[in-house]
């Protein structure tokens, strides 16, 4: 432990820094009794705490805190956070100035306690006019693995990854939409620890480790969206997995009504994957241990209650824009029996893949304008130097997205049909160059739209959507989001 900031020898501490508050500092230590130590760029204040006996708290009980002002440290953070619980752990990430680095961790004893963190504090002013974030923060314990053979079965990525890493306790592999013989071209490895998944992940991710003669690529797996109890009891929508891209929304109706007629009250299905809505939640339950496992056209489903999200916020998850599969109203679609497109609504948030390096909290951008003074002096760049979260459009997201990884810019096709009234109805069919010579050679979605504009949007976000389903040892940064570096 290298201890840098904080010398408790004796019970009297010392805090060396010429930008925070010493003595408000000192007072809180001793008002609390929490010790405090410098160590590998982060502050810890407790950890455990005053007279704390077992182990350390269960997973969900810790809270990840962005957008914290600079020069706002523990003596102001630690009595905001406390309204909500019982700290077990404070964690604030340092700068060598002496600053924060804008975020930190926030540990409770209980679950309730970080969930009413969340509640009561995300978006609080903690200064004036500077809002803080607050969600969920997990330990990781799962890495992706991508460009693995797609011949390989789940035995043959076990052995393997048992072979070249400690602590593997399972392996998460999905056959290919297309071909059910085949993976997907990546897995999911679980670890019986946190530590043990990123010394796994030190080894594998300099990129030059091979498996099976392939050059595989690393990083941590994206979790999927924490929901509370309370909310996951009122859910009536199924999520089912690994279906065939040529079974039908009617198809899976008819299925799912055979152990209760006239229970399903519709279906909306997206590639290989569809999402059964019941008019009552007895229903989906049942449905749900009825149904998980049976075949449908030939392919094993899997079946889960869906998780639910935020349908003004679907694209904005998590501070910085979190994906999850088994979440509905990732885009809003056309519905079958309706000849004109619904609104597309917010654009997604996507990042693109930075030289590997992800933002903990990258801020949301500021939609507004300000006065250009004369003589103001303007510096000539180009748009790909900025962040991706400058962007609010999917079809500048997808280019954006093309170039960081290196790819000729998408090529877009446009086509029209003709509507039973007589409008003219467009769509676009993008083909990404880089991976057109792969199982699937272009992207287009299955709705018609009435302008250019939105024929276009649609067909990029379609394609930033799917990339990661068929092509994801190319897409990292869609098939995972960070959980916790």
């Amino acid at each position: 432990m290298n201890e840098e900031n904080i010398d408790g020898t004796n019970g009297c501490s010392k805090v060396r820094t010429g930008t925070q508050n010493e003595a408000a500092l000192l007072a809180l230590m001793e008002k609390t009794g929490y010790n405090m130590v410098q160590e590998n760029g982060q502050r810890k204040f407790g950890g455990p705490p005053p007279g704390w006996e077992g182990p350390p708290p269960p997973r969900g009980c810790e809270v990840f805190v962005g957008k914290i002002p600079r020069d706002m440290y523990e003596d102001e953070l630690v009595p905001v956070f406390e309204r909500a619980g019982k700290i077990y752990e404070f964690r604030l990430m340092m700068e060598f100035s002496g600053e924060n680095r804008g975020y930190a961790f926030v540990m409770y004893t209980t679950k309730e306690e970080a969930q009413l963190a969340i509640r009561i504090l995300n978006n609080y002013e903690i200064r004036p006019g500077k809002f803080i974030g607050v969600c969920v923060s997990l330990d990781n314990c799962r890495l992706f693995i991508g460009a693995i053979p797609k011949e390989k079965k789940k035995e043959d990525i076990l052995d393997e990854m048992r072979k070249v890493t400690e602590g593997v306790v399972d392996v998460i592999v999905y056959p290919s939409a297309t071909d059910k013989t085949k993976n997907r071209g990546f897995a999911f490895v679980e670890y019986e620890s946190h530590r043990a998944a990123a010394m796994a992940r030190r080894k594998l991710i300099p990129g030059t480790f091979q498996l099976w003669g392939h050059t595989i690529q690393v990083d941590w797996a994206d979790p999927e969206k924490e929901v509370d109890e309370e909310t996951m009891q009122r859910v009536k929508v199924l999520y089912v997995r690994n279906l065939m891209i040529s079974t039908t929304e009617e198809t899976i109706k008819a299925e799912f009504n055979k152990f209760k007629p006239g229970a399903v009250e519709r279906v909306k299905k997206l590639r290989d994957y569809a999402f059964v809505h019941f008019f009552n939640r007895e229903d989906a339950v049942a449905a749900m241990s009825v149904m998980n496992g049976k075949c449908i056209d030939g392919a094993s489903i899997e079946v889960t209650l869906a998780k639910p999200v935020n349908k003004e916020n679907t694209w904005r998850q998590h501070l910085n824009g979190q994906i999850s599969p088994n979440s509905e109203n990732l885009i809003v679609f056309t519905n079958k029996e309706e000849n004109h497109p619904k609104t597309l609504g917010k654009l997604p948030a996507l990042p693109a893949r930075l030289n590997g390096q992800h933002s903990p909290s990258p801020p949301e951008v500021e939609r507004c304008t300000y006065p250009f003074y004369p003589g103001t002096k303007l510096t000539p760049i180009s748009m790909y130097s900025l962040k991706s979260n400058h962007f609010n459009s999917a079809v500048m997201h997808l280019d954006y997205y093309c170039n960081k990884n290196n790819w000729a810019p998408p090529e877009y096709y446009l086509y029209s049909t003709t509507s039973q009234d007589g409008k003219v109805l467009l769509v676009y069919k993008i083909v990404i160059p880089a991976i057109a010579n792969g199982s699937q050679s272009y992207f287009m979605p299955d709705k018609l739209c009435t302008t250019l504009e939105d024929a276009k949007e649609l067909a990029a976000q379609f394609t930033l959507l799917h990339l990661d389903r068929e092509h994801n040892p190319f897409s990292l940064d869609l098939c995972r989001r960070i959980w916790r570096k």
